[in-house]
């Protein structure tokens, strides 16, 4: 199995009651997380007006904080919405790494 990504590479594990799920974000300006076993993309994100330098995952799965210039947006896991729950800003550069 395959799963092409273009730009750079961000990917997490995520097990979640249905299947393993991998999160991968780049210079795109999109998160997509990807049924593992398939390879099949089962959800995209847009990451409004920055590349994605990192993603983390809470330890309680419930919460995916993305990482660009110059902001962090946290989205919500299972929720259908594809808008970011929280904005933080105050950084004057990339960020590039992001830690829960």
């Amino acid at each position: 199995m395959t799963i092409e990504v273009t730009g750079s590479l961000v990917i997490l594990a995520l097990t979640t009651t249905m299947s393993v799920i991998l999160a991968t974000a780049g210079q795109d300006d999109k998160i997509r997380f990807w049924e593992a076993p398939s390879g099949v993309c089962s959800r995209i994100l847009r990451y409004a007006d920055s590349q994605v330098n990192c993603l983390e995952i809470t330890p309680d799965k419930q919460y995916l904080a993305a990482g660009g210039n110059p902001h962090i947006r946290l989205f919500e896991i299972n929720n259908a919405s594809n808008q970011s729950i929280l904005t933080l800003e105050g950084h004057t550069g990339n960020v590039t790494s992001l830690w829960f």
